[in-house]
């Protein structure tokens, strides 16, 4: 197994219409770490993303990208977005069955595991995501907040190396929010996460990577960037609250939760 989880390695990439949504875009992450993608809209984290499991193209035009050792590429991405489970701001772009068991089958089926293998998957997931009264609903039935759980569950079902979430607490209300993060805090997959959500990147992530221009222009512990207001307010950013004399023991996940509420 790779040290890297996701390896990118001077990744650029133009849009048909001649847009540059990345230049020269390195980024590690190593197994067990949970980082932070921000920027102003634009930015290219989501195009970014959509390259660790091959969306946009399995050949990026110039650079590189690895995930778990293993190069995105044609004849791999069947274990690539296996490995990468890629959860989309709106949950609806991949609830799509009768059922939540339904939909959080359909990754393990089309893998082609056998049907008590696939059954413990959906049990396990759905127990990870604390939705395991929900197999039997219907998945549109459900609140946004449940969605976006279920939407995590479709992915873990697929053993994913890596969490990969684009908004997760968009559109929620503060109470859904608050359970989201509580969530996100308690699974133990790897994960890179593109938020505006700046309160929730300051708790749970010890690491913030920010871009601006298709490009990173700082990456680095979150206590230190989340400090520095000129460079926030240069990129498009805010400061979640005051840092300056808080008193708090900064840890990533372990702080006090209520220098948040």
């Amino acid at each position: 197994m790779s040290h890297h989880t996701i390896h990118v390695r001077n990744l650029s990439f133009h849009y048909p219409d001649g847009q540059q949504a990345l230049d020269d875009v390195s980024l590690f992450i190593a197994p067990g770490e949970k980082a932070a993608l921000v920027g102003p809209n634009g930015a290219g984290k989501s195009t970014l993303m959509l390259h660790l499991n091959g969306t946009l193209g399995a050949r990026p035009g110039f650079g590189r990208v690895e995930l778990g050792g293993l190069e995105v590429r044609d004849g791999n991405l069947g274990q690539i977005r296996a490995w990468a489970g890629l959860v989309f701001q709106d949950p609806d772009d991949q609830l799509f069955s009768p059922t939540v068991f339904d939909d959080v089958a359909f990754g393990p089926l089309y893998m082609g595991l056998p049907a008590g293998e696939v059954r413990q998957r959906v049990k396990d997931a759905l127990a990870a995501v604390h939705m395991s009264e929900y197999a039997g609903r219907i998945s549109h039935h459900l609140s946004m907040g449940e969605k976006k759980r279920i939407a995590i569950a479709t992915v873990l079902a697929m053993d994913p190396l890596v969490l990969v979430l684009d908004e997760p607490t968009a559109g929620l209300d503060p109470r859904s929010r608050r359970s989201l993060i509580y969530l996100l805090d308690e699974l133990p997959q790897t994960m890179l996460v593109a938020s505006h959500d700046m309160r929730m990147v300051a708790e749970l992530f010890p690491r913030m990577v920010i871009m601006d221009g298709g490009r990173i222009v700082a990456d680095g512990s979150t206590e230190l960037l989340m400090q520095d207001v000129a460079l926030l307010e240069a990129h498009g950013l805010e400061q979640p609250f005051p840092y300056k004399n808080r008193g708090v023991c900064f840890s990533g996940t372990s702080w006090e939760r209520s220098n948040v509420l």
